[in-house]
Order: structure tokens, then C-alpha cells, then sequence
């Protein structure tokens, strides 16, 4: 694994937030759809994986209801993916939301992003369905996982 620094950053960073979403993802999204998102939303996450002073890959997401944490969006800029860059953010996430009360972290992925699906099957997720992207004309996959009488990564 690559050595990395995951810093939690204010969820109102838009602009790093769009920044690296826009090296990972497509369509272009502009700060505004990260505001949008995280408006009114309880408890909203946002993390940077860093190597050395770039910022390589982010995570964010937010309390879904009272005992879930949504995982929203996670990615990481190509030249440096499968160096568990992805996994690292994630286990920070899922310590986070312990940390934050919350029983279970839930997330969605299409059926073709393989590296996560493995991910949370290895991780012990548990498909709990499929929903419909009309956007997109794609289904997603929900995982979900419940943290009771689950240590966390830290070993707390």
C-alpha cells in the first residue's frame, strides 16, 4: 500500500471536493452539486487521502438516519489506483461513523465498478438490493454492513 495521510476536511471545501471528483468521474460536476448534496444533511463526512502534499482521492458521506451512515461518493485520481488508496478511505470512514454512533454504513455501486463490489464483499457487506438509476439507466447495488460486536480497523 502506498503511504498515504487521510485528513478530514469541512464538508463546505467544494472546491477540492470538485476538483478531484472531476479527475475520477464523468460528467464535470461544479462545487454547487457538492453544496446541494450535503445541504441539510446530519453529520456529513468529507475526507482527502493525501500522498505527500497532492490529494490523491477522497470520501464523503453522511448520516443516511439515526443508526446509518450513507457512503456517497469515494474515489481516487487514476495514476494512483489500485494501491489501496480506496480501501484506506473507507476503513477511516467506517471508524469515523463508529466514532459518531452510528450501528451500519451503507453505500451503492454499479454492477461494473468490480473493485468495490469486491471490496465489499471482502469487507463483509451484505447485499440488502438493488435500486434503479434513472439518471444513469443503470442498477445500483446497496450494500450494507453492520458494525455490532464488530471491532473496528483501530482495534478500539
Amino acid at each position: 500500500m502506498t503511504d498515504i495521510v487521510i485528513d478530514l476536511i469541512d464538508p463546505t471545501d467544494t472546491d477540492l471536493l470538485a476538483h478531484l471528483y472531476n479527475q475520477i468521474f464523468k460528467p464535470v460536476k461544479k462545487p454547487e452539486f457538492f453544496t446541494m448534496r450535503f445541504g441539510g444533511r446530519r453529520k456529513p463526512l468529507a475526507m482527502v487521502a493525501r500522498v505527500g502534499s497532492d490529494a490523491v482521492g477522497f470520501y464523503t458521506g453522511f448520516e443516511l438516519k439515526p443508526s446509518t451512515h450513507f457512503g456517497w461518493l469515494c474515489g481516487v485520481v487514476p495514476p494512483y489506483r489500485r494501491c489501496g488508496i480506496a480501501t484506506q478511505l473507507m476503513r477511516a470512514a467506517e471508524d469515523w461513523v463508529r466514532t459518531k454512533g452510528h450501528h451500519c454504513m451503507r453505500f451503492e455501486c454499479y454492477n461494473r465498478h468490480r473493485s468495490m463490489m469486491h471490496f465489499a464483499i471482502a469487507s463483509d457487506y451484505d447485499i440488502v438490493g438493488i435500486r434503479w438509476d434513472a439518471d444513469r439507466s443503470d442498477n445500483l447495488i446497496i450494500f450494507e454492513r453492520n458494525f455490532d460486536d464488530v471491532p473496528s480497523s483501530t482495534g478500539q
